[in-house]
């Protein structure tokens, strides 16, 4: 079914346009590398308060992008059934998304360039890096999340780099442990994006949009979710025996109860009815990454 033209003021179209149900997705892994930082004896609140921006700004202009490319692209069609897509819908002009891009990208790269002024400029890279991979998801000649490869983008921006990349800025150094940290909250995130691509499954392939879901089928869609969902959980021990954290990092097991529902419900559901499940595993990524920061920062 057709999305209708909606009646809503321009400021509840930006709203929906920043999808702020997927925005726990960029808090989570800075949560991580702040306490790991805390528990190094390194913590610096405008270092964290800055990386915070970076990722919050970058979670947003990915969205912006994927809704307008998404749109010119032809990827919108009319019996899409997630959200709405404000380009599609016409609550938002496409060049209205384009200057929304520039503005949130460029307040992203101002608060990178407070960080590499701080740990060093050669973070100017990794920043170029990050808002290059949220437009070239769904943008440029070969959109890489159009021929399966959005998921190990996802894990390495949203998970590795964001983690490691919120100690970095704080300790001026990178450890064995600030990627292993990273590891959890990456497979969640990278979990949030299956389920949105399992919903929008059947649409994408009609519009040629390969997603890795494509590929794989519903079937190994959901084993991917339930596998990196669990992976989440059982890497826990590996910090705690390996990692030399205390056992306070077993902490997002008290989360296991939620996890296994969604799990269950990704697994049996279709269509619209998994939105819940991507608001679910997103608040799952968002307590889970509180708590494993809980329990760091404890050790």
């Amino acid at each position: 079914m057709a999305h209708e033209t909606l009646a809503v003021p321009k400021w509840r179209a930006w709203l929906m346009a920043a999808r702020p149900k997927t925005l726990p997705a960029s808090v989570a892994p800075v949560l991580v590398g702040c306490a790991l930082a805390y528990h190094d004896g390194v913590f610096n609140w405008s270092a964290a308060f800055a990386a915070l921006i970076v990722a919050l700004f970058l979670q947003i202009g990915s969205n912006f992008a994927n809704d307008y490319f998404d749109f010119v692209k032809g990827a919108d069609t009319p019996d899409r059934v997630g959200p709405v897509r404000v380009a599609a819908s016409g609550l938002l002009s496409p060049r209205e998304l384009q200057m929304g891009m520039v503005v949130v990208f460029g307040i992203a790269a101002v608060a990178g360039l407070y960080l590499a002024a701080t740990a060093g400029w050669h973070l100017l890279w990794v920043g170029a890096a990050a808002i290059v991979a949220a437009v070239l998801y769904t943008g440029g000649p070969l959109p890489y999340g159009y021929v399966g490869l959005g998921d190990v983008f996802v894990f390495i921006f949203f998970g590795v780099v964001a983690v490691a990349g919120t100690y970095y800025v704080q300790a001026r150094a990178l450890t064995p442990l600030a990627l292993a940290v990273s590891v959890p909250p990456g497979l969640l995130i990278t979990a949030i994006l299956v389920v949105n691509n399992l919903r929008d499954i059947r649409t994408d392939a009609r519009a040629g949009k390969r997603t890795l879901a494509v590929l794989l089928g519903e079937r190994g869609t959901r084993r991917e979710y339930a596998l990196l969902v669990g992976g989440a959980y059982a890497i826990l021990p590996f910090l705690w025996r390996v990692g030399g954290l205390s056992p306070f990092v077993m902490l997002p097991w008290l989360t296991f109860p939620l996890a296994l529902r969604l799990v269950r419900g990704v697994a049996q559901l279709q269509g619209t009815a998994l939105n819940e499940m991507l608001a679910g595993t997103a608040r799952l990524a968002l307590v889970f990454s509180l708590l494993l920061a809980v329990g760091i920062a404890l050790s």
